[in-house]
Protein backbone atom coordinates (compact mmCIF):
# COMPACT_ATOMS: atom_id res chain seq x y z
CA UNK A 1 0.00 0.00 0.00
CA UNK A 2 1.79 3.51 -1.13
CA UNK A 3 1.93 5.98 1.26
CA UNK A 4 0.36 9.83 0.76
CA UNK A 5 3.64 10.95 -1.12
CA UNK A 6 3.42 7.94 -3.12
CA UNK A 7 7.17 7.73 -2.34
CA UNK A 8 7.11 4.32 -0.24
CA UNK A 9 4.52 1.05 -0.25
CA UNK A 10 4.22 -1.25 2.45
CA UNK A 11 3.38 -4.56 3.14
CA UNK A 12 0.38 -4.19 5.58
CA UNK A 13 -1.11 -6.86 7.81
CA UNK A 14 -4.85 -7.46 9.22
CA UNK A 15 -5.54 -4.06 10.80
CA UNK A 16 -5.36 -4.64 14.80
CA UNK A 17 -7.53 -1.43 15.48
CA UNK A 18 -9.85 1.18 14.35
CA UNK A 19 -9.97 5.31 14.94
CA UNK A 20 -12.84 4.25 17.31
CA UNK A 21 -10.14 4.02 19.37
CA UNK A 22 -8.94 7.41 19.64
CA UNK A 23 -11.12 10.40 21.40
CA UNK A 24 -8.91 13.07 20.05
CA UNK A 25 -5.47 13.70 18.26
CA UNK A 26 -4.01 17.97 18.12
CA UNK A 27 -0.89 19.08 16.41
CA UNK A 28 1.21 20.72 18.43
CA UNK A 29 4.77 21.93 19.44
CA UNK A 30 7.62 20.79 21.56
CA UNK A 31 10.14 22.21 23.47
CA UNK A 32 12.68 22.12 20.68
CA UNK A 33 10.06 23.89 18.13
CA UNK A 34 9.13 20.27 16.43
CA UNK A 35 5.80 19.76 15.40
CA UNK A 36 3.83 16.58 16.73
CA UNK A 37 0.79 14.64 17.18
CA UNK A 38 -0.78 14.51 20.29
CA UNK A 39 -3.65 12.26 20.84
CA UNK A 40 -5.92 10.58 23.78
CA UNK A 41 -7.69 7.21 23.43
CA UNK A 42 -11.23 6.44 24.64
CA UNK A 43 -11.58 4.20 27.92
CA UNK A 44 -11.89 1.30 26.01
CA UNK A 45 -9.45 2.36 23.47
CA UNK A 46 -6.60 2.58 25.69
CA UNK A 47 -6.20 -1.18 26.84
CA UNK A 48 -6.55 -1.95 23.33
CA UNK A 49 -3.76 0.70 22.14
CA UNK A 50 -2.00 -0.71 25.08
CA UNK A 51 -2.33 -4.26 23.55
CA UNK A 52 -1.39 -3.58 20.39
CA UNK A 53 1.75 -1.62 21.61
CA UNK A 54 2.89 -4.61 23.53
CA UNK A 55 2.46 -7.08 20.24
CA UNK A 56 4.25 -4.11 18.11
CA UNK A 57 6.68 -2.34 20.64
CA UNK A 58 9.96 -1.53 18.23
CA UNK A 59 7.65 -2.18 15.26
CA UNK A 60 6.10 0.23 12.53
CA UNK A 61 2.55 0.55 12.66
CA UNK A 62 0.94 2.14 9.90
CA UNK A 63 -2.03 4.64 9.96
CA UNK A 64 -4.19 3.78 6.72
CA UNK A 65 -7.58 5.87 5.03
CA UNK A 66 -9.04 4.77 2.29
CA UNK A 67 -6.18 2.87 1.01
CA UNK A 68 -3.33 5.13 1.72
CA UNK A 69 -0.53 5.25 4.52
CA UNK A 70 -1.19 8.78 5.88
CA UNK A 71 1.89 7.80 8.58
CA UNK A 72 4.14 4.72 10.11
CA UNK A 73 5.60 5.73 13.05
CA UNK A 74 7.42 3.19 15.28
CA UNK A 75 6.13 2.32 18.36
CA UNK A 76 8.45 2.68 21.25
CA UNK A 77 6.36 2.03 24.77
CA UNK A 78 4.63 -0.55 25.65
CA UNK A 79 2.19 1.05 27.61
CA UNK A 80 0.51 4.44 27.22
CA UNK A 81 -2.23 5.29 29.62
CA UNK A 82 -4.37 6.66 27.03
CA UNK A 83 -2.16 9.32 25.79
CA UNK A 84 0.57 9.22 23.41
CA UNK A 85 2.21 11.29 20.90
CA UNK A 86 3.60 11.07 17.41
CA UNK A 87 7.58 12.80 16.45
CA UNK A 88 9.01 13.18 13.59
CA UNK A 89 9.91 15.51 10.78
CA UNK A 90 6.63 16.87 10.44
CA UNK A 91 5.93 20.85 8.84
CA UNK A 92 3.01 23.18 10.49
CA UNK A 93 0.94 21.27 7.48
CA UNK A 94 1.54 17.64 7.54
CA UNK A 95 1.09 17.90 11.56
CA UNK A 96 -2.34 19.11 11.14
CA UNK A 97 -3.02 16.83 8.38
CA UNK A 98 -2.13 13.92 10.45
CA UNK A 99 -4.39 15.21 13.87
CA UNK A 100 -6.93 15.63 11.27
CA UNK A 101 -6.87 11.93 10.31
CA UNK A 102 -6.45 10.38 13.44
CA UNK A 103 -9.50 12.96 14.86
CA UNK A 104 -12.33 12.20 12.10
CA UNK A 105 -11.23 9.38 9.64
CA UNK A 106 -12.88 8.21 6.68
CA UNK A 107 -16.47 9.48 6.04
CA UNK A 108 -18.82 7.50 8.29
CA UNK A 109 -21.51 7.46 4.89
CA UNK A 110 -20.64 6.47 1.52
CA UNK A 111 -21.19 8.48 -1.32
CA UNK A 112 -22.94 7.60 -3.98
CA UNK A 113 -23.19 9.84 -7.71
CA UNK A 114 -26.86 10.71 -8.22
CA UNK A 115 -26.52 12.97 -11.40
CA UNK A 116 -23.79 12.73 -13.65
CA UNK A 117 -23.43 15.51 -16.85
CA UNK A 118 -20.76 15.76 -19.18
CA UNK A 119 -19.46 19.42 -20.15
CA UNK A 120 -17.90 20.35 -23.26
CA UNK A 121 -14.61 21.72 -23.28
CA UNK A 122 -15.49 24.38 -25.35
CA UNK A 123 -17.90 25.95 -22.43
CA UNK A 124 -15.18 27.54 -20.70
CA UNK A 125 -13.66 28.71 -23.34
CA UNK A 126 -16.48 30.41 -24.09
CA UNK A 127 -16.94 31.88 -20.83
CA UNK A 128 -13.68 33.09 -20.39
CA UNK A 129 -14.24 34.78 -23.90
CA UNK A 130 -17.68 36.28 -22.65
CA UNK A 131 -15.73 37.52 -19.55
CA UNK A 132 -13.02 39.19 -21.32
CA UNK A 133 -15.35 40.96 -23.64
CA UNK A 134 -17.63 42.08 -21.04
CA UNK A 135 -14.63 43.28 -18.72
CA UNK A 136 -13.49 44.99 -21.92
CA UNK A 137 -16.32 46.92 -22.90
CA UNK A 138 -16.84 47.72 -19.26
CA UNK A 139 -13.32 49.35 -19.07
CA UNK A 140 -14.08 51.45 -22.47
CA UNK A 141 -17.57 52.51 -20.39
CA UNK A 142 -15.34 53.81 -18.01
CA UNK A 143 -12.39 55.05 -19.78
CA UNK A 144 -15.23 57.72 -21.87
CA UNK A 145 -17.07 58.72 -18.68
CA UNK A 146 -13.29 59.49 -17.48
CA UNK A 147 -12.48 61.79 -20.48
CA UNK A 148 -15.79 63.61 -20.66
CA UNK A 149 -15.31 64.46 -16.65
CA UNK A 150 -12.23 65.28 -16.42
CA UNK A 151 -11.14 66.15 -19.64
CA UNK A 152 -7.25 66.33 -20.19
CA UNK A 153 -6.98 63.96 -17.42
CA UNK A 154 -8.90 61.31 -18.32
CA UNK A 155 -6.14 60.71 -20.91
CA UNK A 156 -3.62 60.37 -17.97
CA UNK A 157 -6.22 57.50 -16.80
CA UNK A 158 -5.89 55.83 -20.36
CA UNK A 159 -2.59 55.80 -20.36
CA UNK A 160 -2.29 54.61 -16.86
CA UNK A 161 -4.71 51.69 -17.34
CA UNK A 162 -2.53 50.68 -20.48
CA UNK A 163 0.58 50.70 -18.32
CA UNK A 164 -0.92 48.59 -15.72
CA UNK A 165 -2.38 46.17 -18.36
CA UNK A 166 0.92 45.51 -20.35
CA UNK A 167 2.60 45.35 -16.82
CA UNK A 168 0.49 42.71 -15.69
CA UNK A 169 0.05 40.87 -19.53
CA UNK A 170 3.88 40.63 -18.85
CA UNK A 171 3.52 39.05 -15.50
CA UNK A 172 0.62 36.39 -16.69
CA UNK A 173 2.66 35.61 -19.55
CA UNK A 174 6.52 35.10 -17.32
CA UNK A 175 4.08 33.09 -14.71
CA UNK A 176 2.27 31.44 -17.36
CA UNK A 177 5.24 29.65 -18.60
CA UNK A 178 5.29 27.88 -15.06
CA UNK A 179 1.71 26.22 -15.22
CA UNK A 180 -0.05 29.85 -14.15
CA UNK A 181 -3.51 30.01 -16.09
CA UNK A 182 -6.07 33.19 -16.83
CA UNK A 183 -9.37 31.98 -15.66
CA UNK A 184 -12.68 32.94 -15.59
CA UNK A 185 -12.07 33.80 -11.76
CA UNK A 186 -8.63 35.77 -12.89
CA UNK A 187 -10.65 37.64 -15.03
CA UNK A 188 -13.33 38.45 -12.97
CA UNK A 189 -10.50 39.38 -10.27
CA UNK A 190 -9.05 42.16 -12.78
CA UNK A 191 -12.27 43.76 -13.64
CA UNK A 192 -12.95 44.10 -10.17
CA UNK A 193 -9.46 45.82 -9.59
CA UNK A 194 -9.92 48.31 -12.23
CA UNK A 195 -12.65 49.66 -9.59
CA UNK A 196 -9.75 50.17 -7.04
CA UNK A 197 -7.52 52.21 -10.47
CA UNK A 198 -10.04 54.18 -11.26
CA UNK A 199 -11.05 55.27 -7.63
CA UNK A 200 -7.03 56.10 -7.41
CA UNK A 201 -7.49 58.50 -9.99
CA UNK A 202 -10.83 60.59 -9.16
CA UNK A 203 -8.75 60.77 -5.35
CA UNK A 204 -5.72 62.34 -7.20
CA UNK A 205 -8.32 64.62 -9.29
CA UNK A 206 -10.69 65.54 -6.42
CA UNK A 207 -7.64 66.76 -4.09
CA UNK A 208 -6.43 68.54 -6.85
CA UNK A 209 -9.55 70.40 -7.18
CA UNK A 210 -9.57 70.88 -3.74
CA UNK A 211 -5.78 72.51 -3.82
CA UNK A 212 -7.22 74.60 -6.61
CA UNK A 213 -10.25 76.02 -5.06
CA UNK A 214 -7.78 76.90 -2.03
CA UNK A 215 -6.39 79.69 -4.68
CA UNK A 216 -2.78 77.38 -5.91
CA UNK A 217 -1.60 77.06 -9.08
CA UNK A 218 -2.05 73.69 -11.54
CA UNK A 219 1.53 72.97 -11.06
CA UNK A 220 2.04 74.11 -7.20
CA UNK A 221 -1.14 71.67 -6.45
CA UNK A 222 0.46 68.48 -8.09
CA UNK A 223 2.78 67.28 -5.31
CA UNK A 224 1.01 68.56 -2.45
CA UNK A 225 -2.41 67.03 -3.60
CA UNK A 226 -1.00 63.70 -4.94
CA UNK A 227 1.11 63.59 -1.00
CA UNK A 228 -2.14 63.77 0.23
CA UNK A 229 -4.24 61.60 -2.19
CA UNK A 230 -1.49 58.91 -2.01
CA UNK A 231 -1.91 58.37 1.66
CA UNK A 232 -5.67 57.27 1.02
CA UNK A 233 -4.85 55.55 -2.01
CA UNK A 234 -2.26 53.39 0.09
CA UNK A 235 -4.97 52.95 2.79
CA UNK A 236 -7.55 51.81 0.45
CA UNK A 237 -5.53 49.83 -1.98
CA UNK A 238 -3.22 47.89 1.05
CA UNK A 239 -6.93 46.91 2.24
CA UNK A 240 -7.68 45.21 -0.66
CA UNK A 241 -4.28 43.47 -1.36
CA UNK A 242 -4.52 41.71 2.88
CA UNK A 243 -8.60 40.90 1.80
CA UNK A 244 -7.35 39.16 -0.89
CA UNK A 245 -4.32 37.77 0.09
CA UNK A 246 -6.73 36.51 3.18
CA UNK A 247 -9.14 35.11 0.44
CA UNK A 248 -6.02 33.39 -1.39
CA UNK A 249 -4.82 31.42 2.07
CA UNK A 250 -8.21 30.70 3.52
CA UNK A 251 -9.91 29.20 -0.61
CA UNK A 252 -9.12 26.79 -2.66
CA UNK A 253 -9.94 26.23 -6.82
CA UNK A 254 -10.92 28.86 -8.35
CA UNK A 255 -11.34 31.33 -5.99
CA UNK A 256 -7.60 31.43 -5.70
CA UNK A 257 -7.64 32.85 -9.29
CA UNK A 258 -9.83 35.39 -8.08
CA UNK A 259 -7.87 36.51 -5.09
CA UNK A 260 -4.20 36.04 -6.49
CA UNK A 261 -5.19 38.21 -9.95
CA UNK A 262 -6.97 40.71 -7.54
CA UNK A 263 -4.13 41.28 -5.17
CA UNK A 264 -1.89 41.37 -8.23
CA UNK A 265 -4.03 44.19 -10.12
CA UNK A 266 -3.98 46.09 -6.83
CA UNK A 267 -0.09 46.16 -6.28
CA UNK A 268 0.41 47.47 -9.80
CA UNK A 269 -2.07 50.04 -9.30
CA UNK A 270 0.13 51.72 -6.45
CA UNK A 271 3.02 51.20 -8.50
CA UNK A 272 1.37 52.77 -11.50
CA UNK A 273 -0.10 56.04 -9.54
CA UNK A 274 3.46 56.69 -7.65
CA UNK A 275 5.70 55.86 -11.13
CA UNK A 276 3.53 57.29 -13.96
CA UNK A 277 -0.21 59.09 -12.74
CA UNK A 278 1.65 61.84 -10.85
CA UNK A 279 4.55 61.99 -13.43
CA UNK A 280 2.39 62.58 -16.47
CA UNK A 281 0.00 65.22 -14.29
CA UNK A 282 2.91 67.14 -13.56
CA UNK A 283 3.73 67.17 -17.56
CA UNK A 284 0.31 68.26 -18.06
CA UNK A 285 -0.16 71.31 -15.38
CA UNK A 286 3.44 72.61 -16.95
CA UNK A 287 1.53 73.12 -20.36
CA UNK A 288 -0.53 76.18 -21.13
CA UNK A 289 -1.92 73.65 -23.96
CA UNK A 290 -2.91 71.04 -22.06
CA UNK A 291 -4.19 73.26 -19.13
CA UNK A 292 -6.14 76.51 -20.74
CA UNK A 293 -7.70 74.02 -23.93
CA UNK A 294 -11.52 75.11 -24.28
CA UNK A 295 -12.85 71.81 -24.52
CA UNK A 296 -10.41 69.54 -23.05
CA UNK A 297 -8.49 71.51 -20.78
CA UNK A 298 -7.07 70.36 -17.46
CA UNK A 299 -8.33 73.09 -15.82
CA UNK A 300 -11.82 72.81 -16.92
CA UNK A 301 -11.85 69.12 -16.09
CA UNK A 302 -10.60 70.00 -12.51
CA UNK A 303 -13.94 72.40 -12.62
CA UNK A 304 -11.12 75.65 -12.43
CA UNK A 305 -11.05 77.38 -15.68
CA UNK A 306 -9.41 80.46 -14.42
CA UNK A 307 -6.24 78.72 -13.19
CA UNK A 308 -2.99 78.80 -16.04
CA UNK A 309 -0.10 76.58 -16.23
CA UNK A 310 3.10 78.30 -14.37
CA UNK A 311 6.07 78.50 -16.99
CA UNK A 312 8.87 76.09 -16.38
Amino acid sequence: MPDKNKQVRYALGPAQLTGRALASADATIDQTGQWKVDFTTTGKGSGEWDQVAQKNYQKQVAIDLDGVVQSAPQINAQQFNGRGEITGNFTQRDAKDLALVLKYGALPVQLQPQTVETVSATLGKDSLGAGIIAGAVGLALVAIYMVLYYRALGLVVWLGLAVSGAMLYSIITFLGSSGLALSLAGVTGIIVSVGDTVDSYSVYFERLKDEIRSGKTIRSSVDRGFKRAYRTILAADLVSIFAAGTLYILSVGAVRGFAFFLGLSTLLDLITAYVFTRPMVVLLGRSRFFTEARWVGVARGLAAPGVVAEAT
